[in-house]
Parts: C-alpha cells; structure tokens; sequence
C-alpha cells in the first residue's frame, strides 16, 4: 500500500506526533519551523494537513496544495481556513471541536467568579499597589442569581451545570435544540431572548457567523438590568466591543470576563483601560491536558482522513450541519466507517451498496447513503471520493446504491445497516450509538457484536466446534501479537464469528496461518 503523506503545519504536543509516526502506512512531514513560503514548497502532494490558527489555509495554500485530501485544524476556531475554497477543490475541511471542552468551560467559570469577586483587581491592589483595603473589594454572591446560557452546546451545557452548583437559577437560549435538553437539568428554557437579557449574569457560548456577530450590542445592552456582568470565552466580536466598552464605563456593566477579542493579539485595545473588566489572552484551550487532546484527536482524525475511514466533524458538508439535530452526526461517521470494514472484507468489484435504517435515524438515510458510499468506494477505487461528488463517482461506476427505511425490529433505538454486494459475495454490517456517541458495530452478516468501531482487527468466520478460540490465540502468541480485545459473535448452521482486536499491524502471513486452520471457513484484517 503507498504511504499516505500527512504535514503538521504547526506545533502540536509530542503525543500528537507520536500517534502519526506509529503507523506504518503514514509518512509524516514536520513542517512547524518551515516559513510560510517553505511551507507552500512542500505541500503540493501531501494528503492530508494538520494546521492551527498560524497557518492560514488560504487560496496561496489551497493552490498549491494539489494532492490534497483533508485539512484537520487542530482546535476549534476555523476562522482561518476557507472553507469554500476547499470545497470547489474537494477537499474536506475538518476541526477538532470537543477536545478543549473541559478546559473552556472551567475558564468561563473562572471569569464568572472573577466578574463577582474582582479578585484579579483585588490581587493586583494588594499585590502590586502594596494597598490593603478591604472595604475597596466588595463584590456579589453568585448563589441565587440568575445566570443567562446563550448556546447550550457541549460548552455551554457544562457551564449551566457547574454553575447551578454554586445556588445559580439558570435561564438558557438555544433555538436548535429541544427544550428538553434544558429542562431535563431543572434548567429554564427561553425562546425569548429578552428573558437572558434581564438575567443579573451572562454568558455566550456560540460559533462565529452572520447569526451571531454583534449578537449583543447598543440595543441588546440597554435592556440589561444595571449592574449585569458579562462573560465571553467563545469567540471575539459576539459582543460589539464599542458598546461594551461604553456600558463597563457608564456602570450599566458592573464587570466583564473577557477572553477573545474581534482582533488579536489585543495588546492596545480600548477594554484593556478600564478598571472593572478582567481579561485573559484567548486561554480557552490553554491547559496541558486539553493540548494533548486535541494533538491527539488531531492525529487520529488525519490518519482516518488519509485512509479514508472517516471525516470526523468536516465542516463543509453537503448538508448544513445546524440543520441536523444533534444525534444525527455520530450515525453518519459510524456508517463511513462501517462502510470502509465491509470493503476491507469483501475485496471485490462493488455491485450494489444498500442502507437501512430504523428509528428515528431514518428520516436522514439519503445522508447516511453518502456517507456510506465515501467510506466503501475509498476502499476499492483509486478515484477520489468525498461527500459531494460520492453519488456520481458511483453511478459512473455503475454501482446500484440505495437506502431504505424500515420498521424497528432490531431493539435498538436506532440502528444503521450497510450492504455491499460484490462479484464475490454480500456483507452486511450493522451498528448503532449508545449515549450521545459512543459508536458500536453491533453485527456483521448475521452475527451478533458490541464492539466499537476502532483500530487492528482480525475477522474470523469458523465452524462452531472446540478448539478454536485455543488455535487462533496460539498462533497470534507464537507470533507475539497481542490481543486487547475478543469478541465472539454465534450464528444458525453450525457457524461462528469472531473479531479480535490487537495491538500490532498483522501481515499476510499470519493471515494465511490462521487460513490454514480446519474449522477456518474465512479470514480476513481490517483497519478502522
């Protein structure tokens, strides 16, 4: 197999690069000291780029980029990545949106306890005035008041809970979720936005676009009760700046916690002069543990982008994604992949590619069609295939795709189904999301699993008879591979099915070994 060539534009903690150089099938090409012009010279057949905010994937990037297959941008801001150029050039622009979530939401919570208490004034009065005066300090209790959520995503969510421990009563908008999500957590729901604004805190957790630009300015700000406190850690410009600059100084805005700026770095910014704000420089992912994970998640989403498992959290899809309710988008990732194993078993010209889907699921089986078709067709053509031109490539190829919704008789909630039917055979792989999403691979031709949908894994069918879980892991022992995981699934007609998960890249010889056992009907390893 060629190796795939993946370039880190930017620095990324050790753990990230670690992840890339481990595969063997990955060529990894470190270009963090390269200058922008050096970068350009060595891109163009690179497969894959992990960036992050210095490095502008513009058009300069984008044409010189000529092999380019995905741009992963290790964080969550994309305001530097041009998105529909990639899309004119088939190149699927992806970011890294949960991986800092911990870290966000506990400095958002720093900041609404530093609007409070003013302890940033206090520390630096005492500290460096050398004043001790108490009297100067005094601020409000967070208990019992009303804290005002604006974007009730993972972010936001997880400041509403924090913040209900301390006493708070909190009041969220959010017009592209349930209500339910809020009221669930004994949280109040609002469609009206005048209902954050006489809130006595508040705080915006909401992407950047048109919608959300100087969300809350002149207007929004007078409605405000006297003595608000104002909280942004997601994105600069959710505020209009002037305005709040003039309500922290007139003391209609008792305080604010800001973290982002419209522009930065901000080091002569007019918000820096004024004495009742507290201000940090863009820290929202700033601590050890979210930089290692979003490296991380950054690598693993590379790798999966270059072999063309999967697209985690691709930005410019053929659908809106804030058009899809929130439990739609780990099915779509889940079918790619199940799409990708089932082309790895069944090595043949494709025919036919089906999905099925029961639930609630089914009302998105034409997304989850394209999906399925990105992940089979990146398998067995050399073509390049991604989420706008998948449908086309495979009735060029004159492979017959189809998707269907059916009544539910799985038991699950929701289930997905997908169906390759070659000149060899059919394969069929089913598979499901427990929780929010958490991924599962619950069947394959007939056999029943739970198994996540991750990593080296050698799929064994066999006749249902003594000994053969002994032959498989005698042979891997001898060979000194690990196994860290043994699913074993059992059928009609006497036969069984196992998927062994394990540490190490399995190669033909193994393969043959395990072939050559009697109660062996086939055999075959998979990537995912």
């Amino acid at each position: 197999m060629k190796q795939k060539k993946i370039i880190v534009c930017d620095a990324i903690h050790q753990k990230g690069f670690d992840i890339l150089h481990a595969e063997k099938d990955i060529e990894v090409i470190d270009a963090v000291a390269l200058s922008k012009e050096e970068l350009l010279n060595v891109i163009g057949d690179c497969d894959v780029a992990i960036t992050r905010s210095s490095t502008d994937v513009d058009e300069k990037f984008l044409n010189a980029a000529t092999s380019m297959q995905a741009i992963v941008r290790a964080g969550v801001g994309v305001d530097n990545v041009d998105q529909d150029g990639c899309s004119r050039r088939g190149i699927i622009a992806m970011n890294v949106p949960t991986a800092n979530t911990i870290a966000a939401v506990e400095l958002t919570m720093a900041h609404l306890l530093g609007t409070a208490r003013s302890f940033v004034n206090a520390n630096n009065h005492l500290k460096i005035d050398r004043v001790w005066k108490r009297e100067k300090w005094y601020g409000v209790e967070l208990c019992n008041k009303r804290l005002g959520v604006i974007g009730f995503g993972n972010i936001g969510s997880r400041v509403a809970i924090r913040a209900k421990a301390f006493g708070m009563e909190i009041v969220a908008y959010d017009p592209y979720i349930p209500s339910s999500k809020v009221t669930d957590l004994g949280m109040i729901y609002t469609e009206n936005f005048n209902d954050i604004l006489a809130c006595d805190f508040i705080t915006i957790h909401t992407p950047k676009n048109k919608e959300t630009i100087n969300m809350i300015s002149y207007e929004e700000i007078a409605k405000m009760k006297d003595g608000v406190r104002l909280i942004n850690c997601a994105r600069g410009g959710l505020y209009n700046e002037d305005a709040l600059y003039d309500g922290i100084k007139s003391g209609k805005i008792a305080f604010a916690g800001i973290d982002v700026f419209s522009k930065e770095p901000a080091t002569s910014h007019k918000l820096l002069d004024l004495e009742n704000i507290c201000v940090t420089p863009h820290l929202g992912a700033n601590t050890l543990e979210s930089q290692e994970k979003i490296a991380v998640q950054a690598a693993e989403n590379a790798i999966s982008a270059a072999r063309g498992i999967s697209y985690p959290n691709a930005l410019n899809l053929p659908i809106k994604a804030e058009d899809l309710p929130e439990f739609v988008e780990p099915y779509l990732e889940l079918v790619q992949k199940m799409g990708f194993l089932a082309a790895q078993l069944n090595k043949s010209a494709l025919k036919s590619i089906k999905i099925e889907a029961e639930g609630e699921i089914g009302t998105f089986a034409k997304s989850l069609l394209t999906f399925g078709i990105v992940g089979a067709l990146n398998e067995t053509t050399e073509d390049k295939v991604n989420y706008v031109n998948a449908e086309f490539v495979a009735k060029e190829k004159g492979i017959d795709i189809k998707s269907e919704v059916l009544n539910g008789t799985s038991g699950y909630k929701n289930q997905i189904t997908i169906t390759l039917t070659t000149e060899k055979g059919v394969t069929s792989i089913s598979g499901t999301v427990f929780g929010e999403d958490e991924q599962r691979i619950v069947g394959i031709n007939g056999f029943k699993f739970d198994f996540k949908p991750k990593g080296k894994m050698i799929i064994f069918r066999n006749y249902d008879v003594p000994g053969v879980i002994a032959s498989i892991t005698s042979i891997l022992a001898k060979e000194n591979i690990n196994i860290s995981d043994f699913r074993l699934g059992r059928g009609a007609h006497q036969f069984a099915m196992a998927v062994i998960l394990v540490d190490t890249d399995i190669d033909k010889k193994i393969i043959a070994e395990l072939n050559k056992l009697e109660a062996c009907a086939w055999v075959e390893y998979a990537v995912l």
